[in-house]
């Protein structure tokens, strides 16, 4: 018997951050529309808020919501993000 149901595409539905460097015990947590962020070292923690930020804020200049982008706009927002 053939499958013939279509697979689905993956759906991009948020960004978990996660940093591993902290060495002072402080609990980092921030949350944004499309962002989870724990850990990491006060100035890594800050590296990954940047990046959610102008992620966030570009994708409000294109109008879209983040599941109606696809996966190559995603990976470009995420590439200008970091810069």
């Amino acid at each position: 018997m053939a499958n013939n149901r279509r697979r689905k595409q993956p759906e991009v539905i948020g960004f978990l951050g996660v940093g591993l460097d902290n060495d002072d015990q402080h609990q980092r947590l921030t949350r944004s529309p499309h962002f989870l962020l724990v850990g990491g070292s006060e100035e890594t923690h800050a590296r990954m808020q940047e990046t959610a930020i102008k992620f966030d804020e570009a994708l409000e200049r294109r109008g879209k919501a983040l599941k109606e982008i696809s996966l190559e706009e995603i990976l470009d927002l995420l590439e200008e993000a970091r810069r």
